[in-house]
């Protein structure tokens, strides 16, 4: 890495100057069209390369252009879109100026517009992938968990409610660009019942830049939901209704009133999801507290019931040109009742039976709420100045009841009168997490080919989470003094970070800059007064970014990065949740932070991309591991310390068009992997080939009919020691454009081949808390019976065009002004 540096700095003697292109809109009579919208598009396959606006006199500039084949083109409400012929830039001829250009009045035409092509269902950038939401029909009736099931490189782990990202876990998720500071178990809860409708893309970032906060060893999600910017008052409407093992439901709403200093925007949408799933379990142990070796064969049936209610609201005052003012929130509340019937045989060797049969009952209720006020400000034609105070709030309420019986091979009920054994518990779990944020940016474009970004960032967050399990023990309730949890945290970030984009020639960019960030968490158990954890860290994250422009087809990425994961304060706090008589969930207080290096080579020809990341995880957290307890007579469920962590990922994404009316898209994500663990009876070093695979057919049909089939494999992979074996399912979807505007009806079906089941293994890689060697076999919904969904959508307001079915490209045009 050393070399890096002294052959970017050889190439900047290369510079040359990059291309720009200019022109001005006028009406028929000679007045000037402002803050239209001006697209450039590749000349070759129509893909977005750059947005601009015109300003008062309609002018526009686009600066910065290497070499290639484009396509300009004007859109602006009230005016018919107007396309240039393909042109060309070259080393010669390396600026094109179009003059006047004289535009029709008439939005009747908008709706005649289709470039739903130019927005292809994946997009790959420097940072990672783009995954174009509404451009797939399985997003009506889906949340975003399904989505990013179906994204690229992706796994859920539906056992233990957690997300990796091309093989790894450390996965940060934003909303909106805002980071959402709580436990990954329970983001996957909120994310299982936020609506796909409201989302406008999901960013896969497996190598972020020095501008987005160093957390994410494994890189960042950012989810960003839509927003509508037509002008006059819109809105869209859908239900869905559909059934699988058991009934759900979908509804939502979302408004906007857009003038032209004035936008407000608002969206409710309910989610409902009865479903069921179960594990079945072999497990050989040498459990003390039952008296030696056993082995066991249980059964847990989960039946689920989850509500979800989600409210976004938002609003922007322009009051000149160059400022904007805003405010937005988003508010959830979630509700899981989740009904657990827990059964097993324990056959103690050689010949001596205990049976278990027990229930639990459980409510896990969230409240979250994240919202923010900002002010952007063009201070000249060059700069720019952000201001940003978000504050974020998550709590947490999840009581739990167990009942459970133990009886002898006679059938007859061996007395449990201790709180180990008990027959009746109870487990009580409150979490308060709040988060405030403030945050400035500020970027300056010093001529053609300089552009500089810098800012600084303070994160405070406060935690608190209170616990304990109690067991009735002689005709009342008492605390279990192991399980017992009252911990408070606090931690203090602060970052500043600077980035410079330099043109070193009109096919070559480099992108270098550093974040730096100053972290101190603390820990205190309230009941003692002690602190549990004191832990400061002051880390430097640089990024380089280096971009060649081969020809107008085909480009060339190199990058490096560093990253940091630090530990959740789930993972840190001492709670606990019961699993089993003899087992229960926990954190770690000893746990250190994972720090990330990253390599990686990209190459795209056209909208094929093709990439090679290698990446050093130190130190990487591995949950739900096992461990025991020092009496010997409990099983840990906790996060883990790896000692390395190795990655050699190959990435492809390949989109395909067989005919005009059938185009196709195939990812895939693997390559080999290593870990060494020490947190085990004995050290193990593990090497593994790992990969996932995704595909899309979409299909444009006669009559208004479109139809899609999708599906995705991930093959076995391990976290921590624990193996889990391969899944993946087939899913495909129908949808018909009604005429006059009437909205569309769509038809889904989830796991159409009933195989969303897999196999969970411990035990295989070393030897395990108590000998064990278990294997798992999880049976979700869907593999029982496919999910199936009917859902309606309709848009309406002034906007609506009623020319055509079809979707105008005033929308597709202001989806896309958000990537500039």
């Amino acid at each position: 890495m050393k070399k890096l540096p002294f052959l970017l700095c050889c190439i900047l003697f290369l510079a040359k100057a990059s291309g720009q292109i200019s022109g001005r809109f006028a009406t028929s009579t000679g007045l000037p069209v402002p803050f239209a919208h001006v697209i450039l598009l590749n000349g070759s396959d129509t893909t977005l390369v750059k947005t601009a606006l015109t300003d008062e006199t309609g002018a526009y500039l686009i600066r910065n252009m290497p070499a290639g084949k484009y396509i300009l083109r004007f859109n602006s409400m009230g005016f018919q879109t107007w396309n240039s012929p393909v042109f060309e830039l070259t080393a010669q001829q390396a600026s094109r100026d179009f003059g006047l250009q004289v535009v029709t009045e008439g939005a009747q035409q908008l709706g005649e517009v289709v470039i739903q092509a130019e927005k292809p269902l994946l997009q790959q950038q420097a940072e990672g992938m783009v995954v174009n939401v509404q451009s797939s029909l399985l997003t009506k009736g889906s949340t975003a968990l399904n989505v990013l099931e179906r994204s690229p490189g992706v796994v859920i782990d539906y056992r233990n409610n957690s997300i990796a990202l091309n093989g790894k876990s450390g996965v940060t998720v934003m909303l909106n660009g805002k980071l959402m500071r709580m436990p990954l178990e329970q983001l996957v809860n909120l994310l299982s019942g936020m609506s796909a409708d409201d989302i406008e893309k999901i960013e896969l970032l497996s190598t972020p830049s020095s501008k987005y906060d160093a957390d994410g060893s494994a890189g960042m999600i950012n989810i960003i939901l839509k927003k509508d910017k037509q002008q006059g008052t819109n809105g869209t409407l859908s239900v869905t209704g559909g059934y699988g093992y058991r009934e759900k439901a979908a509804a939502s709403i979302s408004l906007s009133h857009n003038a032209a200093k004035l936008n407000s925007y608002g969206s409710y949408s309910y989610n409902l999801n009865r479903s069921y799933s179960d594990i079945d379990i072999l497990s050989y142990q040498d459990m003390p507290v039952f008296g030696g070796r056993m082995e066991v064969r249980g059964k847990d049936i989960t039946r689920l019931l989850q509500q979800n209610h989600d409210i976004t609201l938002g609003l922007d005052l322009k009051p000149n040109s160059k400022t904007t003012v805003g405010a937005n929130l988003t508010y959830n509340i979630s509700r899981a009742k989740t009904a657990n019937h827990p059964s097993a045989q324990y056959l103690l060797l050689p010949d001596s039976l205990l049976t278990f049969d027990g229930n639990i009952s459980r409510v896990n209720s969230w409240y979250n709420l994240v919202s923010s006020i900002y002010l952007e400000k063009a201070i000249n034609p060059t700069s720019k100045f952000s201001f940003d105070m978000d504050y974020l709030y998550f709590k947490n309420y999840n009581p739990s009841l167990v009942s459970g019986f133990l009886r002898n091979k006679a059938g007859e009920q061996i007395d449990n009168n201790d709180s180990l054994f008990s027959p009746f518990q109870r487990g009580f779990a409150n979490t308060l997490i709040q988060v405030g944020v403030i945050r400035a940016d500020y970027s300056r474009q010093f001529s053609d080919k300089i552009k500089m970004e810098s800012g600084i960032k303070g994160t405070y967050t406060g935690s608190n989470t209170v616990s304990r399990i109690e067991s009735w023990v002689d005709g009342h309730w008492v605390n279990r003094t192991e399980t017992i949890n009252d911990m408070k945290m606090k931690e203090s970030i602060a970052a500043a970070y600077m980035s410079a984009n330099i043109d070193i020639t009109p096919s070559l960019s480099l992108t270098a800059g550093a974040r730096f960030e100053y972290a101190r968490t603390i820990m205190e158990n309230t009941r003692t007064g002690k602190n549990n954890v004191d832990r400061k860290l002051a880390t430097l994250f640089p990024d380089i970014f280096l971009n060649k422009k081969l020809n107008a087809r085909s480009a060339l990425q190199l990058s490096y990065t560093k990253r940091i994961a630090r530990p959740s304060y789930n993972d840190l706090a001492s709670f606990v949740a019961y699993s089993d008589p003899t087992a229960i969930y926990a954190g770690n207080p000893q746990l250190m932070p994972t720090i990330t290096n990253n390599i990686k080579l990209g190459y795209s020809y056209d909208a094929y991309s093709f990439s090679l990341l290698f990446s050093r995880d130190n130190h990487p957290i591995a949950r739900y591991q096992l461990s025991q307890s020092a009496a010997a007579n409990l099983l840990y469920i906790s996060p883990q310390n790896l000692v390395y962590q190795d990655n050699i990922t190959f990435q492809a994404t390949l989109p395909l068009k067989a005919t005009d009316w059938w185009n196709m898209s195939y990812s895939f994500t693997g390559g080999l992997r290593q870990f060494k663990a020490d947190h085990t009876l004995q050290p193990v070093t593990k090497s593994y080939w790992g990969y996932s695979f995704n595909f899309t057919e979409s299909f444009t049909l006669p009559k208004g009919y479109s139809a899609e089939l999708t599906g995705w494999y991930n093959a076995t992979s391990y976290n921590g020691i624990i193996k889990v074996g391969s899944m993946g399912t087939v899913s495909a979807g129908i949808k018909k454009e009604l005429r006059n505007n009437a909205g569309s009806i769509q038809l889904s079906v989830s796991d159409i081949f009933t195989t969303m089941n897999f196999s969970v293994y411990y035990g295989t890689v070393a030897e395990e808390a108590f000998h064990i060697r278990n294997h798992v076999k999880i049976n979700l919904e869907s593999g029982y019976s496919p999910i199936f969904k009917l859902s309606y959508a309709r848009p309406f307001g002034t906007g609506t065009l009623k020319s055509s079915g079809k979707e105008g490209g005033s929308k597709d045009e202001r989806d896309r002004i958000r990537k500039d």
